[in-house]
C-alpha cells in the first residue's frame, strides 16, 4: 500500500521543498513570510494568495519533514484509492477548511477585545490604524481596560501567521482512518501498533484538548490546533459526502 509515491504526493512534497528554500535564501525568511504566510485578514500584510500559498510555507526543518513524512505515509495510500484529481481536491479542500477555522477562532478573540475597547469609548478605526503602525504596537492606555492576557490575544492576533500543511495533512489522516480502518499505526515514541479507526481519532482528541486548554502533548506550543480540527473535520465532512452518495461517481468505497 505504500511501496511507491503516488504523482500528486511527489508533486506536492516537491512543492513544499522548493518553497522551504525560498525561505531560506530570499529575502532573508521575512520576505517570504511576508508574501506567503497567512496574515490576520484585517492586517495590511493580509492577501487572498495567502489562503493557499500558507500551506505551502513551514516555520523549520523539523516542521516540513515531520508534514512532508506524513503526507507521503498517508497521502501515497489514500491517493491511490482517491487518484489524482480527487485526491488534490480534497487535499486543498481540507487545508482550506483549516485555515478558515483558524480564521474564524482569531476573529472571535480579536472581536472580543475590539468590543471592550469600543465600549471604553475607544474608536474602532484609530485602534486599528494604532495597530497597523508596526509589529505589536498597541496603545498603552488599553492597559486600564484589558488584562494581560486579553491585550496580548488581542495584538498578538492581529501580528499574526500561520504556515503549513498541516490542516490539509489531518484531512489525509482522516481519510486514511476511514478507508484504512483496522491499519495498525504507530508513534514514533511509543511503539505499540493501533488500529487507525482509534489511532487517529486519539491524534484529533489530543489536539481538541490542546486547543481548548493551551497544552502541549506532542508538537511546539505555538501549534495552530484549530487548524487541525478544521482540517480533520473538513475531511470528514467530504468524506461523509462521498460516502452518502455512494450511488454516483464520487463514491470511495
Amino acid at each position: 500500500m505504500m511501496n511507491k509515491i503516488t504523482d500528486t504526493v511527489k508533486h506536492l512534497i516537491i512543492i513544499n521543498v522548493i518553497m522551504f528554500i525560498g525561505t531560506l535564501t530570499i529575502g532573508g525568511g521575512t520576505l517570504f513570510y511576508d508574501w506567503f504566510a497567512l496574515h490576520f485578514p484585517k492586517n495590511a500584510a493580509f492577501q487572498p494568495w495567502q489562503i493557499i500559498t500558507h500551506m505551502f510555507m513551514h516555520g523549520g526543518f523539523m516542521h516540513i519533514f515531520f508534514n512532508m513524512f506524513a503526507l507521503w505515509m498517508f497521502g501515497t495510500a489514500v491517493e491511490e484509492r482517491f487518484g489524482a484529481k480527487k485526491f488534490l481536491f480534497f487535499y486543498i479542500s481540507s487545508g482550506l477548511g483549516a485555515a478558515l477555522c483558524m480564521i474564524g477562532y482569531y476573529y472571535f478573540r480579536f472581536i472580543s477585545g475590539m468590543d471592550i475597547l469600543n465600549g471604553a469609548g475607544f474608536d474602532q478605526a484609530q485602534t486599528l490604524e494604532t495597530l497597523k503602525s508596526g509589529y505589536s504596537v498597541y496603545d498603552t492606555r488599553w492597559n486600564q481596560f484589558l488584562n494581560q492576557d486579553q491585550l496580548q490575544n488581542f495584538v498578538g492576533v492581529f501580528n499574526s501567521t500561520m504556515v503549513g500543511a498541516s490542516g490539509a495533512i489531518m484531512g489525509v489522516l482522516v481519510a486514511f482512518g476511514m478507508l484504512y480502518p483496522e491499519s495498525k499505526l504507530m508513534l514514533i515514541f511509543l511503539p505499540v501498533p493501533i488500529k487507525a479507526k482509534y489511532f487517529i481519532p486519539g491524534i484529533i482528541a489530543l489536539d481538541l484538548i490542546s486547543a481548548i486548554t493551551g497544552q502541549s502533548f506532542f508538537s511546539p506550543s505555538n501549534t495552530a490546533y484549530v487548524a487541525h480540527i478544521g482540517g480533520a473535520l473538513t475531511g470528514f465532512l467530504i468524506m461523509w459526502y462521498w460516502k452518502k452518495t455512494q450511488f454516483n461517481k464520487n463514491r470511495w468505497d
